[in-house]
């Protein structure tokens, strides 16, 4: 399937009073795909943010897209929105430890590769507790430089585990000893698709909030 094909099946999927963060709906997607103005309807197409329609078939047709115009990132991006249409959705505001208080000498890179390890609780003992994979996506920078502050999202390998935090929970990243960051949850989000066989299938998501921001 080519690329135009891969945006105009997307674009079917947008309900007819879909208005976009920036106020464009599916008639402006297709003016675009008349023109061959391929990557400005994909950026329309990403600019509609956690509603319910949103299936993982119209993020798989969306990376598909951006992978097929060399665009790595915003494929990256694509996917990681369908992972969170099938899981849900976790941000939350990350402090890294500085380098010289042990903390990691070069930035985490913001597209999702880095895996490391969460304590979401203390142990009995007052230690971190059992220890969960999530990787990171960066929002707002290509990168979380050494030592710095943001807003992240979270894609936890084992979701289910996840779910008992709510808003203003804390828990901390973990690489190797000492700590190398504390992360504040600012939004949790119930996966908006009950997944099928085609994943069609939606009810609404809910959602704890302390702000809701846009990659």
């Amino acid at each position: 399937m080519d690329t135009s094909e891969l945006l105009r099946r997307a674009t079917v999927l947008i309900p007819d009073d879909a208005r976009s963060d920036a106020g464009f709906g599916a008639v402006d997607v297709h003016d675009c795909l008349r023109q061959d103005e391929w990557e400005v309807a994909l950026d329309i197409l990403e600019d509609f943010d956690g509603v319910p329609w949103q299936t993982v078939e119209y993020w798989d047709l969306l990376a598909e897209a951006a992978r097929q115009m060399y665009l790595e990132r915003k494929a990256a991006w694509c996917r990681w929105r369908g992972w969170e249409t099938r899981h849900g959705v976790i941000r939350a505001d990350l402090r890294l430890v500085a380098p010289e208080a042990g903390g990691r000498r070069i930035p985490i890179p913001g597209d999702g590769r880095l895996r490391p390890m969460w304590a979401l609780g203390q142990s009995a003992s007052g230690g971190p507790g059992d220890l969960h994979v999530a990787k990171i996506w960066v929002e707002f920078a290509p990168a979380l430089e050494p030592g710095g502050r943001g807003s992240v999202r979270l894609a936890p390998l084992t979701p289910p585990s996840w779910r008992h935090l709510t808003p203003g929970d804390s828990i901390t990243m973990h690489e190797r000893s000492p700590v190398a960051g504390t992360a504040t949850i600012t939004e949790m989000r119930r996966p908006a698709v009950i997944a099928t066989g085609d994943d069609r299938v939606l009810r609404r998501g809910g959602a704890d909030t302390v702000r809701r921001r846009r990659k």
